[in-house]
């Protein structure tokens, strides 16, 4: 699903974790966070920048986000093209 736009809140966030580019010779920041609203939860990626810029409490909002499933579990993306803003 593509095109997402989300309003919730950090109701948990995992410890930072490094991982290896399959097609480049870089390192990535990864981490994931639980958002909650009404409707329910879903697991969202932290990348680099956007691990330090969100904490347990806060409300997010993404815009133009994607949902994918990795390893069997649902998962929002704020992706290259869309947007993490706290509010």
């Amino acid at each position: 699903m593509r095109r997402v736009d989300v309003e919730a809140k950090i109701v948990e966030k995992s410890e930072t974790r490094e991982v290896r580019s399959r097609y480049r010779n870089e390192t990535y920041r990864v981490a994931d966070a639980i958002i909650q609203d009404d409707t329910g939860t879903i697991k969202l990626t932290l990348w680099n920048e956007q691990i330090d810029q969100v904490n347990i409490g806060d409300t997010i909002r993404i815009e133009n986000g994607y949902i994918t499933s990795f390893r069997g579990e649902i998962q929002l993306n704020s992706g290259k093209y869309g947007t993490l803003n706290v509010l």
